[in-house]
């Protein structure tokens, strides 16, 4: 199972993927994107990047050393993957393990679905389904057993926890008729050229091929 630190580091490799950045800058991407890490403190990521750092999986560099927009800003250090970070990040991504899909892992590796390949997306995806219907499920057998002692307030709750789980269901369920090239409502792909109405030259165009056979035509 993964703990909050290995989530958070695979969260800054991930980041640190695209392009260097400064701390701060990167404490402001993974506060807005990840819903984990909302509260993320310095507290948290300066120790995590010390620990990256020290295991050869990133490295740190003066901003005036990087010919990007990051160049010129000397009081502050620049992060940035190595080689050997890179292939940790490409070795986690082709995973699809129970951990990808406990609550502490599941949005992080969301977010880094658009670098991860289709089928670990589908695994991990289906795995999630498969944990929030196991818990759909005792949510719903405790509710039973214990409704007669619930007052109003706790049964409210607990209702809208039902619905919430519920919703994710649907949610993920849609995702996977997506990987699966299932269109839904939630199909991320580039919609593809339609079929054009048959031609007036050749009015067999555009339809359906015929299954009669050659005897059937006799």
């Amino acid at each position: 199972m993964s703990t909050r630190a290995d989530v958070l580091e695979l969260a800054i490799l991930g980041q640190l993927g695209s392009v260097p950045m400064h701390g701060y800058e990167l404490r402001r991407r993974l506060s807005a994107q990840l819903g984990a890490f909302r509260t993320l403190s310095y507290g948290s990521l300066y120790p995590a990047l010390r620990r990256l750092t020290e295991a050869g999986l990133i490295t740190q560099a003066n901003g005036d050393t990087l010919p990007h927009a990051l160049a010129g800003r000397r009081a502050r250090i620049v992060y940035r993957l190595t080689d050997a970070g890179r292939e940790r990040l490409a070795s986690t991504l082709a995973t699809a393990e129970p951990a990808a899909w406990d609550d502490e892992a599941f949005d992080v590796r969301f977010t880094l679905f658009g670098v991860t390949d289709a089928r670990t997306r589908l695994r991990i995806l289906e795995g999630r389904r498969a944990r929030m219907l196991e818990r759909l499920a005792m949510l719903r057998e405790s509710t039973q057993r214990a409704r007669e002692r619930m007052d109003s307030y706790t049964a409210e709750l607990v209702r809208h926890g039902l619905e919430q789980v519920e919703r994710e269901v649907e949610w993920l369920e849609n995702l996977i008729d997506t990987e699966r090239g299932t269109p839904g409502a939630l199909d991320l792909r580039p919609p593809g050229p339609a079929a054009g109405p048959p031609s007036p030259d050749r009015p067999d165009e555009g339809a359906a091929p015929s299954t009669t056979s050659s005897k059937e035509q006799e």
